[in-house]
């Protein structure tokens, strides 16, 4: 969508919140926003390969730093969330990846010929993949299944897992209550992760069409199209970053949660309570 200065002429702003088939592809239809998803990733194991060969001890300047603060900034975030940095940093790589992915595409849709300023079969070619519902859905099922096998592994177990919920005395009611509550709210957050990111993105495009639309409907041959557009452009390349930062936030906390609550669990178990009376005892006899 913000790239179309070619399409301001028409009678309305030209919006497709849907994907398109572009090509098929061994009998798999292949959208727009895949086909560009696809193009984003492989230039982002490219980008990321070969400034990973530049690193060096002595600072960097140019792409490098920019993206060594990137990785610094996330790895941080997501080692702070939990008690045990240690644990953090076994999750570091997909949160990290992650966050590059989403930003990247967040980016990319607002790139010049991307969405309606180049078309085929009366379509967009290439579409911002955040910005298809199907897309961010599969991002969102993906972490959080990464998620629920993570917390099971480091809480020991799905018993385990499934006591976090229930924070009370299992003999009260409203203890039981909430525990079915948060476990239900638990399965909510593909759609929560998906849809917010879905909806920011599309949003963000259509507030550029239209406006890009009216600065075009002003002046012969859209030449106010580009003016108009760029202030609302400029704006979401910071919601792009934005929803990047959210969407991989959210994700290590709810893995975080469960995890740091099983580690309080431990710390406090039924078995420790019993050793810790005694020596307690034991000592105040002695004193005595």
């Amino acid at each position: 969508m913000p790239a179309i200065f070619s399409h301001f002429a028409e009678s309305s702003p030209v919006i497709h919140v849907a994907p398109a088939n572009d090509f098929t592809l061994f009998g798999i239809h292949v959208t727009n926003s895949m086909f560009y998803g696809w193009i984003v990733s492989a230039l982002l194991v490219v980008g990321l390969i070969y400034i990973a060969r530049r690193v060096t001890i002595k600072p960097q300047t140019g792409a490098v730093q920019y993206v060594e603060a990137g990785v610094e900034f996330a790895t941080n975030l997501v080692e702070g969330a939990f008690n045990n940095r240690e644990i953090g940093k076994k999750y570091v790589p997909f949160f990290v990846t992650l966050f590059f992915f989403i930003l990247l595409n967040n980016w990319a849709g607002l790139i010049p010929l991307v969405g309606e300023g180049f078309q085929v079969h009366h379509h967009p070619l290439l579409r911002a993949m955040t910005g298809d519902l199907n897309a961010t859905l599969a991002m969102g099922l993906v972490t959080m299944l990464l998620v629920y096998i993570a917390s099971i592994r480091e809480v020991g177990g799905f018993g385990s897992y499934i006591k976090h919920f229930f924070i009370g005395s299992p003999l009260n009611p409203l203890y039981f209550v909430i525990g079915l509550i948060e476990m239900i709210t638990d399965l909510t957050r593909v759609l929560s992760l998906s849809l917010r990111l879905f909806l920011n993105i599309t949003i963000g495009e259509i507030v550029i069409a239209v406006f890009a639309f009216l600065g075009g409907s002003l002046a012969p041959g859209s030449l106010l199209a580009p003016l108009v557009a760029l202030p609302f452009t400029l704006l979401e390349l910071g919601v792009g970053a934005l929803q990047a930062y959210i969407f991989v936030i959210l994700g290590v906390n709810y893995l975080a949660i469960s995890v740091n609550a099983a580690q309080g669990h431990l710390d406090l178990t039924d078995v420790d309570a019993p050793e810790t009376i005694g020596l307690t005892s034991a000592s105040g006899t002695a004193s005595s």
